[in-house]
């Protein structure tokens, strides 16, 4: 204000304000970010919000482009408010530390009178969790060949029987698939082994550190289990490195490729054919994921195979042959190692042999049912990229009639509005263009782990004490310490990465494990005990902490670090 003038200097939208989460009512809500769990914090276009709503049982909101769920009623119920905080608190301790910050307010959200006991249904957020469901104490190891099968049998049938569909018939299918879907998904027998392995590896830290004064023991019992389908993708992809390694033409020609489809030109080359059948057979088992899988009209490997040309350049630079198989064996040889030292140590205490028989139970179970954990999203992707496809071909047909300019611009319309378009043959122009805009802007957001319906964002902290002054604190998700070089990599498609450098980013998900094979330890900023990066940190035996605050910003690219992945801190060197 200059004599008695107000001047205007700058006026802008405050883009840091994050949307609030839309609510029917005028209540007090709480709200927890899907991305946070999901390792996946992109906004996601309204096509994937369409399939992840129909896909979840949980209470779900959008807001800048991604999901939340509403925990409110089951922060007023005490019944499942300690579920809740506990669930929470295992996976991601910031999300715990701001639930306990709004609650401790007291007057934020208020416990119910006379609840119902039966409310504490599973928040989690993982739509490939156990919603709710209890664990029989030991489920039978030969149920997980049996649930894959399953899924297996079942995707074959989506795929004979969605190629007659198309117009409103192929909506309405989809529509009665994604039952079929979250039948398979949310199976008790499915969410039993699974639990049975969580449980089983809660067992063994709690009790190897209360009786060994050794820390999280079941990282090191977890590595090269047998059948995780995402840990033997990375793998894979060395399999591929094997066979192109032999052909310098071939390696020559992947190093400039520049179009999506090499195919063609490969079987020119000596070697091109092998290189060709191998990438295939590759793409045949994997190709339906890619980078924020979750969202079905993101670009999967399948429709861009030249993705996947610099991870599997880096591999036969990086290693020799038969990497593959040597670094299962290692990691199984280290987790048999383990198994035999713990039961040694167990059995010269005071029922040293009970505590050793209860132990080994526990350790098998984890060997046998640890590694399904990643089957059921895998089995979800696969169904995605069947339904994408399917509706492609639909999206065509709209260009053809002039509906729509490009078949991509279903990505910006909600399912429900694409089967409108579908049966109408029209759509208001304007629609298209506006959510390509709202979406360019979430992609500059941030979003906040937990929000409330006043849009207060509410951090978290990690309360630890007897850290190194300068050190930053995150969750320790897979033991050991390891030193190297920071690579701080925010696109998969970037990654240049030496044996032994440490991946510094914001999320990974299953289609960064291809990087891991190369790295010694992992920082991100999001993620979970049981999210994807951390179950294959430990299988894979690399030190890892996740859930580091601006691990991207305050990590330097190049700069030495220390990463200690059983005490949950890193170093800067």
């Amino acid at each position: 204000m200059v004599h008695d003038t107000f001047h205007i200097v700058q006026s802008r939208p405050i883009t840091t304000l994050f949307p609030i989460p839309e609510a029917n009512d005028q209540e007090n809500h709480v709200y927890v970010s899907v991305g946070h769990q999901q390792m996946m914090t992109d906004p996601i276009k309204p096509l994937g919000l369409s399939f992840y709503l129909l896909t979840t049982p949980a209470p779900m909101r959008k807001a800048g482009g991604r999901l939340f769920v509403d925990v409110t009623p089951m922060l007023a119920s005490s019944a499942s408010r300690e579920i809740i905080l506990n669930t929470l608190g295992q996976s991601d301790p910031l999300i715990k530390d701001a639930l306990l910050t709004i609650i401790e307010r007291g007057d934020f959200i208020k416990l119910l009178p006379n609840e119902n006991k039966d409310q504490s249904s599973s928040p989690s957020h993982n739509a490939t969790s156990s919603a709710g469901v209890q664990a029989p104490s030991e489920p039978d190891p030969s149920m997980v060949p049996d649930l894959i099968k399953q899924s297996q049998t079942s995707i074959e049938v989506l795929k004979q029987h969605i190629q007659t569909k198309s117009g409103v018939d192929l909506f309405d299918f989809i529509l009665k698939d994604i039952h079929e879907l979250k039948r398979i998904l949310f199976d008790p027998q499915s969410s039993a082994v699974i639990m049975a392995a969580m449980n089983a590896s809660s067992w063994i830290n709690e009790n190897m550190y209360k009786w060994l004064g050794e820390k999280n023991a079941a990282d090191t019992l977890s590595q090269s289990v047998p059948g995780n389908i995402t840990s033997e993708m990375g793998l894979a992809l060395l399999d591929v490195a094997d066979t192109i390694r032999p052909y310098p033409e071939v390696i020559e020609y992947l190093q400039h490729v520049k179009e999506d489809d090499f195919g063609d030109e490969l079987l020119q080359l000596n070697g091109g054919l092998e290189t060709k059948e191998a990438i295939d057979a590759f793409l045949d088992k994997y190709g339906m994921r890619c980078t924020g899988e979750i969202d079905i009209t993101r670009t999967r490997w399948s429709e861009k195979p030249i993705a996947l040309v610099p991870l599997i350049l880096s591999n036969v630079k990086n290693f020799g042959p038969q990497e593959s198989h040597r670094k299962f064996e290692q990691g199984r040889k280290e987790a048999l190692a383990k198994e035999q030292e713990l039961l040694d140590r167990l059995k010269q205490l005071p029922d040293g042999e009970q505590k050793a028989r209860e132990t080994k139970q526990k350790i098998d179970l984890i060997r046998k049912f640890i590694g399904y954990r990643e089957y059921p999203k895998y089995g979800m992707v696969n169904r995605y990229f069947v339904y994408k496809q399917a509706l492609l071909k639909e999206a065509e047909r709209l260009v053809q009639a002039g509906v729509i300019h490009d078949k991509e611009d279903i990505y910006y319309l909600s399912f429900e509005e694409f089967h409108e378009a579908a049966r109408t043959s029209k759509l208001d122009g304007q629609i298209i263009s506006k959510r390509k805009d709202e979406y360019r802007f979430y992609e500059k957001l941030s979003p906040p782990r937990v929000i409330t319906s006043d849009g207060e964002i509410i951090a978290g902290e990690y309360k630890r004490e007897n850290l190194p002054a300068e050190a930053i604190a995150g969750l320790p998700v897979s033991s050991g310490m390891i030193e190297g070089r920071a690579r701080v990599i925010l696109n998969m498609e970037d990654a240049d990465l030496e044996e032994g450098d440490i991946l510094v980013t914001a999320f990974t998900d299953p289609s960064w494990t291809p990087l891991f094979v190369s790295i010694k330890g992992l920082v991100t900023e999001v993620g979970g005990l049981m999210t994807h990066g951390a179950v294959i940190a430990r299988e894979y035996g690399l030190p890892a902490v996740v859930g580091v605050e601006n691990a991207t910003k305050l990590i330097k690219e190049g700069q030495r670090i220390r990463v200690h992945g059983t005490e949950g801190y890193i170093e800067i060197l």
